[in-house]
């Protein structure tokens, strides 16, 4: 696949790091919106889809569109460099946590006599503690392993093969993610044999790549687009890596 056309040319990531970008911000707002909706709407939920010659097979709700927060997070990376990225992801962690807190404050508060509807809104939004708790962790730690394999192999391939880093980045992230999130949530939960947790496990890590991989040409547009409107291609040579920093 040809690679985006037009680029500026390669930009050290110290160069950029008091930049001002037209469209980071708006980056940025899409990735936090994403990530608190498929949390909020499609993390607890087991699907399924009958697949030929197999019959039913489940799937974590979710995967229609977690996996577009790794895709984002790939732009990022790709365009604004590690540390731009690294701001987002915890910008994002620190919404998810707000989000949490918002839900348990909203859903212990005492409903009105005449309001019947607390036992729907508890289901809807009441967050396990577990849930909320590995989902954190597994975000965090995916979105960094996503990030900080896309950057170098990056400069690896001197900024060659977009398609092999976002996928190979994709395989690395959401392999963490899910390895993390799974387990922690809902093994020995009522409902999540063991069994159960390991193929909703793997199938969520091999439909999140699958997505990543089908929407490659999307990606290779927005990274473009991107590139050539903000001016910069960031290289991350020199980047302190340290997830523990919010600061660019």
């Amino acid at each position: 696949m040809a690679e985006p056309s037009r680029t500026p040319p390669p930009t050290d990531a110290a160069r950029v790091a008091a930049a001002h970008f037209r469209y980071y911000d708006l980056v940025m707002a899409a990735f936090v919106a994403i990530l608190l909706l498929s949390n909020v709407l499609g993390a607890g939920k087991v699907a399924r889809v009958a697949l030929p010659g197999i019959g039913d097979w489940p799937f974590g709700a979710g995967i229609l569109f977690f996996p577009v927060s790794y895709i984002i997070g790939d732009v990022l990376t790709e365009v604004y460099g590690y540390a731009h990225a690294r701001r987002v992801i915890w910008v994002g962690f620190a919404a998810t946590i707000f989000m949490a807190a918002m839900a348990w404050v909203v859903v212990a508060l005492p409903p009105a006599p005449d309001w019947g509807n607390q036992a729907a809104y508890e289901a809807v939004f009441g967050q396990v503690p577990r849930i909320v708790f590995a989902s954190m962790c597994a975000f965090w730690a995916g979105e960094f392993v996503n990030s900080y394999v896309l950057a170098r192999m990056k400069v690896l391939t001197e900024g060659r093969h977009l398609w092999m880093r976002t996928i190979g980045s994709t395989i690395a992230g959401q392999g963490v993610d899910s390895l993390i999130f799974y387990p922690l949530a809902f093994l020995g939960a009522p409902g999540w044999t063991p069994h159960l947790v390991m193929v909703v496990l793997f199938t969520q890590w091999a439909l999140k790549t699958g997505w990543e991989a089908a929407l490659t040409p999307l990606t290779y547009w927005v990274v473009g687009w991107l590139k050539r409107v903000e001016g910069v291609d960031v290289y991350d040579r020199d980047t302190d890596f340290t997830p523990f920093r919010a600061r660019v």
